[in-house]
């Protein structure tokens, strides 16, 4: 078995010596040892003659030991080794499907069933939300892991078995996040709807006062300052019945030529008296409007009759102020800094310990300019505040931080309208 020298490699051989058969395998023979042996080229180095001639005698033993030719034992080798690297790539894929597959949450579980309809009723301060168009309850967590740790819900858990037992602030989050695994409330954030429907051709959602657009976040957290909403309704029983109700008056409204004329003769009255209400309506919408055109031009920035009659409040708080002034940017921007001092004051006093809701006594103002004397627990003198100069008014008196001062005589109240944005609470 002669061989001639191969040209010089670039680098450490990659495939079978020239002059070994043909189909050589890639790596070393089964049973040779890994690392070079003695008198044979290791890596980067070039292999002699008198190497390459060792190395066929060894495969030329190995293929003798087994029984079979050169080619026959070259032929074994390289099956085996793809074999094994066909082994080793499923190995990976597997092993990569297993990292890559997410948590896919399952279907609702019984106590996560019990849990949501236990908290959907206690007081959770929930507010109403826009999502995927649609009106959804959103909650902070916060106040729902109060709720777990709460005695009202050991008397639950006494009666009901099934709700999840809640020991401490690691139990309560656990128990909670049953919630988001079964769907039944979801993690969301506060988003611009202006924004929200970008690379779309539709028109931009009409924006209501009060109301956040929300979607839902990629990671559901326990944290407490996270919001969540609601997708759980809860007993569909007033759906239904609802929808009986709905049917019972469509078939009414088919018979009514059948109904007697006592009957028919009071509806006839109703419906006029309902067509009154809602011309009345127009009516005082087209009064105000008359109102606060001629009061803009001559006592600026204009009147407004019921302020409040076409913003998102109940059907009482639309008819009240009965009148107010018309808000300008100045207004607003005071109320809005008003709002920030309430807030720093409530997050200094609960900082110092004291309760944030806490009065205390004021001394009560004449309307003439002229306070009048209250009196004083005693205080030492050192603790004593400093006494006001006399030459100050009282107009100019400090108020303290959340409250407004009294409205001069004569004067009118700025309009204020409710909004749900205004009556965030941060307990």
């Amino acid at each position: 078995m002669s061989a001639e020298a191969p040209p010089q490699p670039q680098g450490p051989p990659q495939g079978p010596p020239q002059g070994a058969p043909q189909g050589a395998p890639q790596g070393p023979p089964q049973g040779m040892p890994q690392g070079p042996p003695p008198g044979m080229p290791g890596p980067g180095q070039q292999p002699t003659p008198e190497q390459i001639q060792q190395i066929q005698r060894q495969i030329a033993a190995e293929a003798e030991k087994a029984g079979m030719t050169v080619p026959e034992y070259i032929n074994q080798m390289r099956q085996q080794a793809m074999a094994q690297h066909q082994a080793q790539m499923r190995q990976q894929q597997m092993a990569q499907q297993q990292q890559q597959q997410p948590i896919q949450p399952g279907p609702p579980q019984p106590d996560a069933i019990a849990l949501a309809n236990w908290l959907k009723g206690q007081e959770l301060k929930p507010r109403t939300v826009i999502h995927d168009e649609k009106r959804k309850d959103m909650f902070r967590v916060k106040r729902a892991i109060r709720a777990l740790m709460s005695p009202a819900y050991e008397k639950a858990c006494a009666k009901n078995p099934i709700l999840p037992k809640v020991n401490d602030r690691v139990t309560a989050e656990n128990a909670f996040k049953k919630l988001p695994l079964s769907l039944l409330a979801l993690r969301v954030s506060k988003v611009d709807p202006d924004h929200a429907h970008e690379g779309h051709n539709h028109a931009k959602p009409k924006r209501v006062k009060g109301l956040w657009t929300v979607r839902i976040e990629q990671h559901q957290e326990a944290g407490d300052d996270c919001y969540y909403i609601w997708l759980y309704e809860g007993s569909q029983w007033k759906q239904k019945l609802y929808a009986v109700g709905a049917l019972v008056g469509i078939l009414a409204v088919v018979l009514f030529p059948l109904w007697p004329m006592k009957l028919r003769l009071g509806v006839w009255y109703l419906s006029m008296g309902m067509l009154g209400l809602i011309g009345l309506f127009f009516a005082m919408a087209i009064v105000r409007l008359i109102l606060f055109v001629i009061t803009m031009f001559t006592h600026a920035p204009g009147l407004w009759l019921y302020p409040n009659l076409f913003e998102d409040v109940g059907f009482f708080d639309s008819f009240r102020p009965v009148w107010a002034w018309q808000e300008t940017p100045e207004d607003i921007r005071n109320k809005k800094r008003a709002k920030k001092e309430k807030k720093a004051a409530k997050l200094a006093a609960r900082a110092a310990g004291a309760p944030p809701n806490g009065k205390t006594s004021k001394s009560k103002k004449a309307i003439s300019g002229t306070a009048t004397p209250q009196p004083e627990a005693a205080v030492p003198a050192e603790a004593a505040p400093a006494p006001a100069p006399a030459s100050a008014p009282v107009d100019a008196a400090p108020q303290p931080t959340g409250s407004e001062a009294a409205p001069p005589t004569g004067a009118v109240s700025q309009r204020r309208a409710a909004t749900v944005e205004e009556a965030d609470d941060d307990e």
